[in-house]
């Protein structure tokens, strides 16, 4: 990752004290994921594993066919 990313926060991200949230950056091609509260941890998902990751979180974590 050579390229500077710009980071955003989730929506749902309160501005009490707690700050541990989900942050996205992307890149021309590219999707990047980070927990605040360990930004130099970065994940790099291919399209159809965060696809998938969407589809288990959707469904409370189950396994879902369809």
């Amino acid at each position: 990752m050579s390229e500077a990313l710009h980071w955003q926060k989730s929506s749902f991200s309160g501005g009490d004290e707690d700050t541990d949230c989900l942050e996205i950056a992307t890149s021309p091609t590219t999707l990047h994921l980070r927990e605040s509260d360990h930004p130099t941890t970065v994940l790099t998902p291919t399209p159809t594993a965060f696809r998938l990751l969407l589809v288990a979180l959707k469904h409370g974590g189950q396994p879902h066919n369809g």
